[in-house]
């Protein structure tokens, strides 16, 4: 099932034996295999002024008519997990941390995009104007330590979405596999440069993320994004619809 990111932000999060812990505060990603890393679970409620890191593989159902994430955690293993310093980047070594506590990561393998297929932080000069396309940006550096492929949706909604001859728009939401944790789609909301319409964009389109720059890049140009199948936000996505996207474009399908 697809679903939008926004739409978790706020859903309740319970554990096997307690119930409701707290709330989804944010969600982190990984800008090489678009895989969800981590949820950022509110539980300041009971445990004072504190964010706790869990994996998407700990969500043992979800509840999209209450809005409910069940863990097949409980109460104390959440209590007792590494402190996430949220207040800083997430660093590998942090990762590792609650990796050693939770178990190894199932995840952690290739996506549907597989590792390493995006150009992660190295950014093309060209797309933002000056340079010529094709130049490489030096690589950004470490935050603070912090993985530098580890991104929060709440801080890349809102990115500017570049083809290879102009901006589309910016990144309004992006919808999910609930299988997978995969990112499906960028929802690219094109009000400035297309009024109205809303188009769907694979990450296999995707050349790099920039950090410095607030920025996506795409290897399409603008007649082709505007060219590309319609797509209705009121309505569902259906298999016929993605067979149809992908076939234009030319990505892969996911299981089709």
């Amino acid at each position: 099932m697809l679903i939008a990111i926004s739409a978790l932000k706020g859903y309740a999060v319970e554990v096997s034996d307690e119930g409701a812990i707290g709330t989804i505060h944010d969600v982190l990603f990984d800008d090489r295999t678009w895989i969800m890393r981590w949820l950022v679970v509110d539980v300041s409620s009971w445990l004072t002024g504190r964010k706790v890191l869990v994996h998407p593989s700990a969500i043992r159902t979800s509840d999209y008519v209450n809005e409910v994430l069940r863990l097949g955690l409980t109460k104390a293993q959440v209590e007792a997990s590494p402190p996430s310093a949220l207040d800083e980047p997430v660093s590998v070594r942090m990762e590792s941390g609650l990796y050693e506590y939770y178990g190894p990561d199932p995840m952690w393998g290739p996506s549907s995009f597989g590792a390493g297929a995006l150009g992660g932080p190295l950014a093309v000069s060209g797309y933002f104007g000056g340079g010529t396309p094709g130049d490489v940006l030096d690589e950004e550096p470490l935050q603070d330590g912090g993985d530098p492929h580890l991104r929060s949706f709440a801080e890349v909604t809102g990115y500017h979405i570049h083809a290879t001859d102009g901006m589309i728009g910016h990144a309004e939401n992006f919808l999910i596999d609930d299988g997978t944790w995969d990112v499906r789609y960028i929802i690219v909301d094109t009000k400035n440069w297309w009024p109205g319409a809303h188009v769907l964009i694979s990450p296999y389109a995707v050349k790099a993320v920039s950090w410095k720059r607030r920025g996506i890049m795409l290897d399409v140009d603008l007649a082709t994004v505007k060219s590309s199948p319609h797509w209705d936000p009121i309505a569902m996505i259906d298999q016929v619809y993605e067979k149809e996207l992908h076939n234009y474009y030319g990505w892969r399908g996911y299981g089709f």
